[in-house]
C-alpha cells in the first residue's frame, strides 16, 4: 500500500480537480477563482509544513529550498488556467483530461528517454501507439 497510495491521492484529486474545474462559472473570472484556489491552498500548505516539519524554524526550512517552487507556481497557473479555459471551450470532461493526459504521458516518455536516460521498451513504443490511435477515434466526429 506505501508504494499505491500516491497514485490513489492523484486519481482521487484529479477526479475532484476536474469536477470543481469544469464547475467553476462560466461568466466568473478564471483568474480570481485561481486566486482564491491558491489562498486556500497557502494557508492549507502552510499548516501541513508546521504540522510535518521536523525543524520548525521558517528560515533554516526557506534555506534548503530552490528554483523549482518558484518554477511550480508559474506551471500551476498554467495547467489551471488550461483546464478552466479547456471546459469553457466545451470539452466534455470525458474527453478533455483524456486527451491531455495521454499527450502528456506520450510526452514524458520522450523527454525521460532524452534527458533523463530512460530506455524505451518496444512496449512502450506499440502502447504509445495505441494512445495515438486512440486519441484519433476518440476524437473522431
Amino acid at each position: 500500500m506505501e508504494t499505491f497510495w500516491p497514485i490513489i491521492l492523484i486519481v482521487i484529486s484529479n477526479i475532484f480537480y476536474n469536477i470543481t474545474t469544469k464547475s467553476t462559472p462560466a461568466d466568473a473570472n478564471p483568474f480570481l477563482s485561481l486566486t482564491v484556489t491558491y489562498l486556500v491552498g497557502a494557508i492549507l500548505t502552510f499548516l501541513m509544513f508546521w504540522a510535518t516539519a521536523t525543524e520548525k524554524g521558517l528560515s533554516s526550512n526557506i534555506s534548503r529550498l530552490n528554483w523549482t517552487g518558484y518554477c511550480l507556481g508559474i506551471i500551476i497557473v498554467g495547467l489551471e488556467t488550461g483546464y478552466i479555459y479547456l471546459y469553457r471551450a466545451g470539452w466534455n470532461i470525458s474527453l478533455g483530461s483524456l486527451v491531455a493526459n495521454i499527450l502528456l504521458a506520450i510526452s514524458l516518455v520522450i523527454i525521460g528517454a532524452l534527458f533523463y536516460h530512460e530506455e524505451i521498451s518496444a512496449r512502450q513504443l506499440i502502447g504509445m501507439l495505441f494512445c495515438i490511435i486512440g486519441l484519433i477515434f476518440v476524437n473522431k466526429k
